[in-house]
């Protein structure tokens, strides 16, 4: 039988050899570039692009011209590697190792290169960056904030624009002409959530010239792949309307739930992360809102209201899973710790979340588009990225995006040590070793990072520290404008940091002067992360570049992943031993692997989430996509949309009657429906009546009014004789329909993926429910969008502003 390890092993062997096969043709080029002036080598950009325009240049089918475009770009990849190689230290003073150079090499390829922090990714980048700029068609570097997306614009740009291609920066409150400008660049940094939305809103413009978006989706580079690719994927992105109000309900539920006692009127449960009503409870519910029964179907407003009350109150804690800043509610994203700007929880938990703070609950919104970052990214014809950690999540990766994860060499040999997991009785006695360490590692001068799981954690350490006297900085989700200062300062002698999961990710903390003889940067956590990653990442800001450090974790049974899983019977043998407390400590590697085993479960849960919302959005993406499509049609359409315009309208004439002569007896036809429709839809009312109709098939009918409105439709053509206002007029009415269907569409999807799990106690699968609703739907929503069309055009008066 083949031992799958092996042969893992095998295939990470050859792709290595692959690797160091391509970095010694880079290095082939050295001398040669290093021998050139500076004109020479900014003139090799031109070069490279004539020689791929010369390519391609005669072949019309755009697959063949892909495949060819693709095959031409592997062949000079060794000869443009060494020229932004050779750029690089020149504009930059930085030469990019042999290991830069092979991680380069994987992210041309379309994989994931995971490189240990402080191995340069962002000097990595930048040789696929320029190959894959070469031939005109955009590239998008994301990154996971605004900040990042201009500092490695301004610093990587220098080189970019020093070999001749253009750069640009989108941010998320940019003027449309400014993101325009930057997606027309060469090379553009952005956010994952900045091109997100902006793709959505580029298929809801009206005009051409409003897109900002220009080209299509080419090639992504994606920095800190895992945070973008896995962590935010649980969450779709939505653009969304005014909605209907704000329901009183939600106070009312938010007094209720706040009434009520743990396991006596509710169940927490804590691996799931849910609450429940007990039946004490629900007959609480029925006394407080005066009902005979809370599950009456009249009642399930109330009853949703409840039960997101129950999760708001219970299951959303704050300064954990969000903050309350200037009077609203904010979430904190939990693989970073930083807050999710204009992100909101949906089917009312936000509000709910709101009625527990006593802040004011904002209305709920109308879903108008949405997409999850897995088929944003999807589209793109080529994606790659880097990260420190991803192994972990490899076949994920491999599954949803056909990204292969490839681990490159560290430069220099790690150094860092890892310390088994300390495990403590109580959170009291986890926070005094914590502190006691701190304190030692202080007074030798030796810099610390302190790693905490939530914002009330690290300012409840920040206290415990200020009351010993022990200077430090916070970095956390409330001040994370500070956070390129303090990380910059984390590294240097007698340094105290005490920071959430951000931790200065994409940032690297360099060791201050003397600093390397104490001992290097050490990184203590107080408590374990839910994904083995973040965990990695923290432990990964000490031992850069071969830098010495050391990483410790501290537990306490009472932390939230110990609860969810397992410390009740570690408590049991604690007591049996009848150890102390406050002195006792258990140091085992034993341990550190049933930690991992428990986050390994979670991010197995977190796993079906993602898959969860993929598999719903995979339902939507066909019927988004064909609806852009056709949007992009109509918008783009330069002379005449006669040729969409009356097929839609033959289409409604066909489904009309189709519905009023289904029987095969002609005497049981509904023709006055017919003519009323032709009158409300089609034409004058009196151009149609049931005795015109009474001898004729029901093919004769149909070609009867569709007749009739070409008739009409010339007329109008006759009046609006000028062509282009004809045209306006068409896109308008057109659009006007599809947006309007498409939204209501979208929304009530939306609500229907929030219910359609409850068929689920009916021995009914939801994922096909909603699949058989959504298809139902979306050909209703068509037939609507061609009947308003239609009787838009149709029925419209034309009136012409004549002047005298």
């Amino acid at each position: 039988m083949a031992n799958p390890i092996r042969k893992l092993v095998d295939n990470s062997k050859k792709q290595l050899k692959k690797l160091n096969q391509i970095a010694d043709q880079v290095d082939s080029y050295a001398d040669s570039m290093a021998a050139m002036t500076d004109e020479q080598l900014q003139a090799k950009t031109a070069e490279f692009k004539q020689h791929i325009a010369d390519e391609i240049e005669d072949i019309q089918d755009k697959n063949k011209k892909n495949k060819v475009l693709a095959n031409i770009l592997d062949d000079i990849l060794p000869e443009v590697f060494a020229v932004a190689r050779e750029g690089a230290k020149r504009v930059l003073g930085l030469y990019p190792f042999r290991v830069q150079v092979m991680g380069s090499a994987v992210l041309h390829g379309g994989n994931l290169a995971e490189m240990r922090t402080g191995e340069g990714k962002t000097l990595t980048a930048t040789m696929a960056v320029y190959l894959n700029a070469l031939p005109g068609r955009g590239v998008h570097v994301v990154t996971v904030n605004d900040y990042l997306s201009s500092r490695d614009a301004e610093q990587m740009g220098q080189l970019y624009n020093w070999l001749g291609l253009s750069v640009g920066v989108n941010v998320g409150d940019a003027p449309a002409d400014e993101k325009r400008a930057a997606y027309d660049a060469d090379i553009t940094y952005s956010t994952n959530f900045n091109i997100g939305f902006d793709y959505l809103r580029d298929n809801m413009v009206r005009r051409a010239d409003e897109r900002v978006m220009q080209r299509g989706l080419n090639f992504a580079l994606i920095d800190e792949a895992d945070s973008i690719l896995i962590d935010t994927a649980r969450t779709p992105l939505i653009i969304s309307g005014p909605g209907s109000g704000v329901s009183q309900l939600y106070s009312r539920a938010d007094r209720f739930v706040k009434t009520l006692q743990r396991d006596e009127d509710y169940k927490l449960d804590e691996e799931a992360k849910t609450t429940m009503l007990t039946n004490e409870g629900i007959h609480k519910a029925e006394v407080f809102f005066n009902l005979n029964n809370l599950y009456d179907a009249d009642d399930t407003a109330l009853t949703h209201h409840i039960d997101q009350a129950l999760r708001a109150n219970y299951n959303y804690l704050q300064d954990k899973d969000y903050v309350v800043q200037d009077g609203e509610v904010k979430l904190i994203d939990q693989a970073t710790g930083r807050i999710s700007e204009g992100t909101r929880l949906s089917d009312g938990l936000h509000q709910a979340i709101e009625a527990k703070e006593n802040v004011e609950v904002q209305e709920e919104n109308k879903s108008m588009a949405q997409i999850t970052y897995q088929n944003l990214f999807r589209m793109y014809k080529k994606l790659s990225g880097m990260t420190g950690t991803a192994k972990t999540e490899e076949e994920e990766l491999r599954e949803i995006y056909n990204m292969e994860v490839i681990t490159i060499p560290t430069n220099k040999p790690i150094k860092r040590v890892d310390y088994p997991d300390l495990l403590y009785p109580s959170a009291r006695a986890k926070y005094n070793a914590v502190v006691k360490l701190i304190q030692e590692l202080h007074t030798k001068g030796q810099p610390v990072l302190i790693g905490t799981g939530s914002v009330e954690s690290s300012e409840l350490l920040s206290k415990i520290l200020m009351a010993q006297n022990v200077p430090h900085n916070v970095l956390n989700a409330k001040n994370n404008a500070k956070e390129a200062e303090i990380i910059a300062n984390a590294g240097q002698r007698g340094a105290v940091t005490v920071a959430t999961n951000m931790a200065g990710r994409g940032t690297d903390i360099k060791l201050g002067p003397g600093v390397a003889d104490l001992g290097g940067l050490s990184v203590v956590a107080t408590e374990r992360h839910e994904s083995r990653r973040i965990d990695n990442q923290l432990r990964g800001r000490a031992g850069r570049q071969g830098d010495d450090g050391f990483s410790q974790f501290f537990l306490s049974l009472e932390d939230d992943l110990m609860i969810r899983f397992g410390a009740d019977r570690v408590r049991i043998i604690w007591q049996r031993m009848n150890l102390d407390e406050d002195e006792t400590v258990i140091t085992n590697r034993l341990i550190t692997r049933s930690v991992e085993s428990a986050q390994k479960r979670v991010e197995g849960n977190n796993y079906d989430t993602r898959k969860n919302v993929l598999q719903y959005d995979d339902v939507v993406r066909e019927q988004r996509e064909l609806i852009y499509k056709q949007r992009n049609i109509v918008i783009d359409e330069e002379k005449s949309l006669e040729w969409v315009l009356l097929p839609m309208v033959k289409r409604t004439i066909d489904r009309v009657v189709d519905a009023h002569t289904a029987s095969k007896k002609t005497d049981e036809w509904q023709l006055e429906p017919i003519v009323t429709f032709a009158g409300n839809v089609l034409v004058h009312a009196d151009s149609l009546s049931v005795e015109t109709l009474k001898s004729l098939s029901r093919d004769d009918i149909k070609a009867k009014l569709l007749g009739l409105a070409k008739e009409n439709y010339r007329e109008k053509k006759a009046q609006l004789y000028d062509p282009d206002q004809l045209l306006e007029f068409e896109k308008v009415v057109i659009l006007r329909a599809i947006d309007q269907h498409w939204t209501d569409h979208i929304d009530a999807l939306d609500r229907l993926r929030q219910g359609v799990g409850l068929r689920g106690y009916g021995q009914l699968n939801p994922l096909i429910e909603y699949q058989n609703e959504a298809f139902t739907n979306f050909n209703r929503m068509i037939a609507d969008v061609e009947y308003d069309a239609t009787r838009t055009f149709m029925k419209a008066e034309i009136r012409q502003n004549l002047r005298s």
